[in-house]
């Protein structure tokens, strides 16, 4: 990978690269390779059945210093080229009633949160691919207009596990990777060495680029057109390592995609072959500085969706606990 750069205004993405080209049967061989269908019950809960009370319990004991740290984005309500639908908030009480008392203020809150500008948690419903969700379960007959029947988030609950922080820009020595780079394998395994920590089964891995430190310097781009992520030679790794949960601050998958005809491979990989649900648009910043000042990036993650009966995720603020 190579370092990025903060000069000039132009926020858009640099001349990076998103990795080797994939053609379409190389990325379904790798499909079948990394899918876990038929391994669990209940099925979708998908690779969070990994998370055993022992698991929770020793992630707690990662804590130390008591720091809380959340990962949420501000509820965003300003258009822009990664906000084409903006979350909704007005108030809907003033306290302009009379008597009785107390008077009350009370608002209005909504998102079309699938995009790029909100912190959210994607269930396994949310994707599929060739027609058909995790563990082989058929799109049309278990997703309507009344939400899904099957990996809907109300089926996750609370998610709380050992979290672990990639921090690609510190491994580097760079303020950020550029839009378009991708993540590969070999990059995972370096920054394990360089960050003293070792993926293991049940965790949950988050990839820090940097994305909200650019948009902050730089201002918003498209991150549809490109975003620094895994490239899918990444999800061999992680499938094997047998990790519950993956996230970052853009939505994992490097774009434009390598894929030939897939526009988010490592979405399709993860929630309809592995059946891990995804974490997208997180706020890793304060998170990056917490973990350099601690000297360890392993942490206690905390992910608390909407219950939302058939929903295909929720909004979160998740929270790590150092």
């Amino acid at each position: 990978m190579s370092p990025s750069s903060a000069e000039g205004p132009d926020p858009g993405p640099a001349d990076a690269d998103n990795g080797p080209a994939v053609s379409r049967r190389e990325f379904d061989a790798l499909f079948e390779t990394v899918r876990t269908w038929g391994r669990w019950a209940p099925a979708d809960r998908g690779a969070w059945n990994r998370v055993t009370a022992e698991h929770v319990r020793r992630a707690t004991a990662v804590v130390r210093a008591g720091k809380v740290v959340p990962l949420g984005l501000p509820w965003n309500t300003l258009p822009g080229p990664d906000n084409p639908r903006p979350a909704l908030h007005h108030m809907t009480d003033l306290g302009d009633v009379e008597s009785p008392e107390p008077s009350t203020h009370k608002d209005f809150i909504a998102a079309d949160y699938h995009g790029k500008a909100v912190t959210h948690l994607d269930a396994l419903c949310h994707v599929a691919y060739r027609g058909q969700l995790y563990d082989g379960r058929t799109a049309k007959v278990l997703v309507g207009a009344a939400g899904a029947r099957f990996g809907a988030v109300s089926a996750l609950g609370p998610l709380v596990t050992r979290g672990v922080l990639l921090d690609l820009p510190a491994v580097l020595g760079v303020r950020w990777l550029e839009p378009g780079q991708a993540v590969r394998a070999k990059d995972v395994i370096a920054a394990e060495s360089a960050l003293d920590v070792t993926i293991g089964e049940g965790d949950a891995v988050l990839l820090r680029s940097g994305h909200v430190r650019r948009r902050g310097e730089l201002g918003a781009w498209d991150p549809g057109a490109a975003s620094a992520g895994f490239h899918v030679d990444a999800v061999p790794l992680l499938a094997e390592r047998g990790i519950a949960l993956l996230g970052g601050d853009g939505d994992s998958d490097v774009r434009p995609s390598p894929v030939d005809g897939v526009h988010s491979p490592v979405h399709a990989l993860a929630l309809a072959a592995m059946g891990v649900p995804l974490l997208d648009n997180l706020d890793l910043e304060a998170l990056s500085a917490a973990t350099a000042e601690a000297g360890r990036h392993e942490f206690l993650l905390v992910v608390a969706p909407l219950n939302v009966p058939g929903g295909t995720g929720s909004p979160v603020n998740p929270v790590a606990v150092l």
